[in-house]
């Protein structure tokens, strides 16, 4: 009888129909404890988060070769799988043969031990190997997948907007510059400034901050669009929330107010954590257990919450009326601080609270402006634990109270000609959101550093590979 090629997710998920099979993996050794005449490897493939035991009998021909090989050597192994008779260990693989494909190095930094976070951060080409991050980037191919199933489900058309831009969606001018332009040796006018028209693409171009003014074009001809691509920093923010190159999520609603807006982004966050519990339980119960013990009845209790509403008039309110001793005292027309959001969602409410109607001044040119001439109709999304998950708002549809704001903030309209005629070409009510994926991440996971919940970080003076 052949060997039958399987996964280790495939042993653990229907082990009864492998029970007393010959079967065959290729795969990592994680771990060989060596006695005179057994060696038990702790092996995976990749497939799933739990290793499976094998057992290598001294009557292996190769057995003194296989009772010393190293962490992280690539083998390939047949035998039969059977439940186990040792404690702690439902099932192993009874090895006929192990074949050795790739030894790995005995200075290999990765072993069997605990590592700090920080010293894998300088290898982040191999903590891949070990069991937080096989978690978190299994956790987040997942969520990807959540997201994409979840907008793809209602309808929504996802659109790929471009990495390389001309325009600041945020007004904030910390922006990548895109040249082609060699520092020495460049022309200028007679006023001493870079002829910017010599550009590759003819004019200065940056990497994108965001892709909100594109993705609205979509939804005038498809209604209801998304985009999830990676955007750029180039802030100097030495944080652990903050990295210079991250992912983000903007869908884009039409015909939707604010209120519409917020039922999209309570469902978004409802269904991706469902997802995870659903799909991940084993990682997500590493992660409650290893990383953060609040963790999963954090994530329950905002799956079955109803999520709160106020505006920011109202939360101000409460934080001055708290009684409690703010670092940054709270006052009306100063943007909420992380330990004001926490404040609300953790204590006032203990669960997601929307905050709405923020002061003009501390928004973004594109927010519908209220009556009231003072505030626009913008939401955050607050949560236990974090402050700050989603930020969005309703779009100013009215081309001249548009323009009016762009004059405000200093914005040029011609720069921003497409998303002007948007509004001069038949204008609509719409509204959007965005999150920040790994932002999201670390709030699923419970890790404390948006580093370890992306595979290669950009963080200021730290580029690898």
């Amino acid at each position: 009888m052949a060997y039958q090629e399987v996964s280790v997710k495939q042993l653990y998920r229907n082990p009864q129909q492998w029970l007393s099979k010959q079967v065959e993996l290729s795969g990592w050794l994680r771990q060989n404890r060596s006695q005179k005449e057994l060696a038990f490897i702790a092996f995976n493939d990749g497939s799933f988060y739990t290793n499976v035991q094998i057992v290598a009998p001294n009557t292996l021909s190769n057995f003194d070769t296989v009772a010393k090989v190293t962490t992280g050597s690539t083998i390939r192994v047949r035998g039969v799988f059977q439940e186990s008779t040792g404690a702690g260990q439902g099932h192993e693989i009874i090895a006929d043969q192990i074949e050795i494909l790739g030894l790995a190095d005995s200075s290999n930094p990765i072993q069997n031990k605990r590592h700090s976070m920080e010293f894998l951060r300088t290898i982040p080409h191999l903590r891949v190997r070990t069991n937080t991050f096989m978690a978190v980037f299994r956790v987040r191919s997942l969520l990807a997948h959540a997201i994409h199933s979840f907008f793809q489900d209602r309808g929504f058309v996802y659109v790929h907007t471009p990495i390389i831009t001309s325009a600041d969606a945020e007004g904030a001018g910390e922006m990548f510059r895109v040249t082609t332009i060699e520092p020495r040796g460049h022309k200028t006018d007679k006023q001493g400034n870079i002829k910017w028209q010599r550009e590759l693409l003819g004019k200065r171009t940056y990497l994108t901050v965001s892709g909100q003014l594109n993705v609205e074009t979509f939804c005038t001809a498809f209604r209801n669009v998304y985009t999830f691509g990676p955007t750029f920093r180039a802030e100097n923010s030495n944080t652990p929330r903050h990295a210079s190159e991250f992912w983000m999520i903007e869908p884009e609603i039409s015909f939707g107010d604010l209120n519409v807006n917020m039922d999209l982004a309570e469902d978004m966050t409802k269904f991706m954590i469902q997802y995870l519990l659903d799909h991940a339980s084993e990682e997500m119960d590493f992660f409650n257990t290893r990383i953060d013990t609040g963790l999963l009845l954090r994530l329950e209790n905002i799956v079955k919450s109803d999520f709160a509403r106020i505006t920011y008039t109202e939360a101000i309110d409460l934080l001055q009326k708290s009684g409690k001793n703010f670092e940054f005292p709270p006052e009306w027309g100063v943007d909420l601080q992380t330990e004001h959001e926490r404040f609300l969602a953790e204590e006032t409410f203990q669960k997601p609270v929307f905050v709405t109607d923020y002061p003009k001044t501390i928004k973004a040119f594109y927010m519908r402006r209220n009556e009231d001439g003072k505030t626009v109709r913008a939401m955050d999304m607050l949560v236990p634990g974090v402050g700050e998950l989603i930020g969005g708002s309703q779009r100013e549809e009215r081309l001249d109270v548009l323009l009016a704001s762009m004059e405000e903030n200093g914005i040029a309209p011609e720069e921003y000609k497409p998303y002007v005629d948007l509004r001069r070409f038949g204008t609509f009510e719409h509204s959007g959101f965005g999150l920040g994926f790994e932002r999201a991440m670390m709030y699923m996971t419970g890790m404390k550093n948006i580093r370890d919940v992306i595979p290669y970080p950009r963080t200021p003076k730290n580029v690898f590979f």
